[in-house]
């Protein structure tokens, strides 16, 4: 018994060390969020962001690889100061058994964005995504620069490219920064 409660002190503890960054809730306004599908390029790829009746986000829709599409995004501008301590990117989502990208951006003005991707169980789940591995993109292109290492965080976004015609659905409860 003292096995366990040593063990629920330390998840507590372990758990108190994220700071929410953004936190969907049913006063939520998805209008902050930008929709950004391969359509910027004549794609006709669809998605859409609304919050549920429980307050979750719920990114949606469909990927088409149709003239030369294939994804589909959300994007937060914000400003979020990084500290030395945080060392990690935190998302509670619950996905379809796809993969997502997670992306940041130090400035709004880069035309690089950082990308980390994860993949989703279908459950509930906290995904930690460690700051220093988000590595610099263009166009779905690497690039050979630094991986971000910043000290702001000026956007942030939610991508589905898997190279796939594909239904999606992703439902997010918070982002955090641990």
């Amino acid at each position: 018994m003292k096995l366990l409660f040593t063990l629920f002190l330390l998840v507590i503890a372990v758990g108190t060390d994220t700071e929410t960054i953004y936190d969907f809730s049913k006063q939520s306004d998805v209008k902050e969020w930008n929709l950004v599908n391969d359509d910027v390029m004549g794609g006709i790829s669809k998605s859409s962001l609304v919050v549920t009746e429980e307050g979750h986000g719920h990114f949606s829709g469909q990927v088409s690889l149709e003239n030369n599409g294939g994804f589909a995004s959300i994007q937060l501008n914000t400003k979020i100061k990084l500290v030395e301590k945080n060392k990690f990117i935190v998302l509670r989502v619950k996905g379809d058994g796809r993969q997502y990208e997670f992306r940041l951006k130090g400035a709004v003005s880069q035309y690089e964005s950082y990308v980390h991707r994860f993949n989703t169980s279908g459950e509930w789940e906290e995904i930690k995504l460690e700051i220093d591995d988000f590595y610099p993109q263009f166009r779905g292109r690497n690039l050979n620069i630094p991986n971000f290492n910043f000290e702001n965080i000026e956007q942030m976004s939610f991508l589905i490219a898997n190279k796939k015609n594909e239904a999606f659905d992703l439902l997010i409860d918070w982002i955090g920064i641990a």
